[in-house]
């Protein structure tokens, strides 16, 4: 399983409400994406917006951060995101505290 900060700075006309409005659009259209387990969708006071997503695989991963998405990404903000990849080696669910170890 492998878990991607992707992270993008907004343009100072967009607001928490316009980012929020926008991520609740979206949000339904990452139901199919394949190899996609999880996605959460981030925003900070600093200016910043992204998501935390959870993956099958790095393939996966990569393929999707690719095309479509980096257009819109670019179209919208302006800006390349930053992509960092961690292989993810445990995931405690809540609540009830469930581990999940992935390897």
């Amino acid at each position: 399983m492998i878990t991607a900060i992707v992270r993008y700075r907004l343009p100072a006309s967009i607001t928490r409400e316009d980012c929020f409005a926008h991520f609740k659009k979206i949000a339904p259209g990452f139901g199919d994406v394949p190899g996609l387990i999880r996605k959460q969708f981030i925003w900070s006071e600093i200016g910043t917006a992204g998501g935390v997503y959870q993956w099958s695989s790095i393939e996966d991963a990569k393929h999707f951060y690719e095309g479509p998405w980096l257009e819109g990404i670019l179209a919208r903000y302006g800006t390349y995101p930053e992509i960092e990849y961690f292989r993810t080696l445990a995931v405690t669910d809540n609540p009830g505290g469930q581990v999940i170890i992935p390897e």
